[in-house]
């Protein structure tokens, strides 16, 4: 699948002015958007967003505050995150009119890891990534998930292959481990992303302006290139064509 991206990286370009291109039904997926994030804080308390600070989360965070719904949003801090990310969670943090809390991994099971695999672990085999993502976001994210009764995402059916069939609502235990999953924005397209970023004048992390469409730890998030899925950037020296931590695999 295609990204869209511009591959020339010599030019300075915002990534509203370059991305920014409304579906012709943008008003109508919006008004769904808001319709379930709605549907979510009445219905489906305790709930709360997991923010990765990416394009897709700051406008889910932006829209639950725009429209003050009770839908506390939190963020898995790795220890590995880029600067400008930790620069925008800091500004999310101060800014934002509902709570953010913010889950970091248990720091001696860290240390543990570092000491027997090594700093560069990931990057040795995918099962000593995928421990790393265990230690630093799954660990992390079940903490944050206990004692709720449903989460929200920002998946897209767009951004790869293994996400084509997500849902608005995913209420399977496997893939909500145990609570409903909501995805408001996977119908929209990349353009739409940017469209309600620039329309809005949403804060967003300027990694998204040097061709970072999906941003995770710095060791192993970089810029992509035309013609390359919007995840190539993560994890790209493995084989796998489903590239995931994670966080929204269905086993």
């Amino acid at each position: 699948m295609s990204s869209g991206l511009i591959s020339s990286r010599s030019t300075p370009a915002k990534a509203t002015g370059l991305h920014a291109k409304a579906s012709p039904d943008f008003a109508a997926k919006l008004a769904l958007t808001e319709a379930l994030l709605q549907r979510a804080a009445g219905d489906f308390q305790p709930v709360s967003q997991a923010s990765s600070l990416g394009a897709e989360d700051v406008i889910i965070t932006h829209i639950i505050n725009r429209m003050r719904l009770e839908i506390p949003v939190f963020v898995l801090e790795t220890g590995a995150l880029h600067n400008e990310t930790q620069a925008l969670l800091e500004r999310t943090l101060a800014l934002s009119r509902v709570p953010v809390t913010v889950y970091r991994p248990e720091q001696e099971t860290v240390l543990r890891f570092i000491r027997k695999e090594g700093q560069d672990a990931m990057y040795k085999s995918i099962e000593l990534r995928k421990a790393c993502c265990n230690i630093r976001k799954m660990e992390p994210l079940r903490r944050a998930l206990k004692g709720q009764k449903a989460w929200i995402t920002g998946l897209r059916q767009e951004q790869s292959s293994a996400r084509a069939e997500v849902p608005l609502h995913d209420d399977s235990e496997v893939a909500g481990k145990g609570l409903h999953k909501f995805n408001p924005l996977v119908k929209w397209t990349w353009g739409d992303v940017w469209h309600y970023i620039a329309g809005h004048e949403v804060d967003y992390n300027p990694l998204h302006d040097r061709f970072f469409p999906s941003i995770g730890c710095a060791p192993c998030t970089r810029a992509i290139s035309l013609g390359e899925d919007f995840r190539a950037g993560r994890w790209w020296w493995e084989d796998e064509t489903a590239k995931e931590c994670g966080l929204h695999v269905k086993k």
